[in-house]
């Protein structure tokens, strides 16, 4: 699937928006976190890290987007493995978390993805005690046929990428190649 065809497309699952609240039942759920830093400075750069795809791009994850920053409406297809053979992920960010002390996004998938749900990923700083964490909240299922074949080997292939995610905010980001 290229950008534009996903970026006409619609999500694959009803529930859009839902990791705003208690995630929906029916779905394997993903909640995950880790500090990351103290104080305004390192919640600043994280945030940075996160909105700007560079996350994802220290994670592993080439990405291709309609938009430099994750705002609401924009798609992106994030790919993982090697290029002869890299599994494309389209998804649409569904919402922006913008308020002093947390900030981040969600996106949802697209026709395409393997998967059927939503992730969300938070940056958080308590102004009491400096502490700047990440959070990645999800729920998802099996879009395809082979996905679900799959079964554990996805739990566990969505594991490691969680562990990437969350560790990418203690590496430089890798440099951004032309999309």
């Amino acid at each position: 699937m290229d950008l534009a065809s996903a970026h006409a497309a619609s999500p694959t699952y009803p529930e859009v928006g839902a990791t705003r609240g208690p995630l929906p039942a029916g779905y394997h759920h993903v909640h995950a976190s880790a500090e990351i830093g103290r104080g305004a400075d390192d919640f600043e750069r994280a945030t940075r890290t996160l909105l700007g795809w560079d996350m994802h791009r220290s994670a592993g994850v080439r990405v291709e987007s309609t938009d430099e920053t994750a705002v609401t409406g924009a798609t992106v297809i994030l790919r993982v493995g090697p290029a002869w053979c890299a599994v494309a992920a389209p998804c649409r960010v569904v919402y922006v978390v913008d308020e002093p002390h947390r900030r981040g996004f969600a996106y949802g998938t697209l026709p395409g993805h393997p998967e059927r749900g939503e992730e969300r990923f938070v940056v958080e700083h308590d102004p009491h005690t400096g502490r700047v964490e990440v959070v990645v909240d999800a729920f998802s299922t099996a879009g395809t046929r082979l996905t679900r074949l799959g079964g554990p080997v996805n739990r566990a292939v969505q594991r490691v990428i969680t562990r990437r995610y969350l560790d990418a905010f203690r590496r430089p980001p890798r440099t951004r190649r032309p999309s």
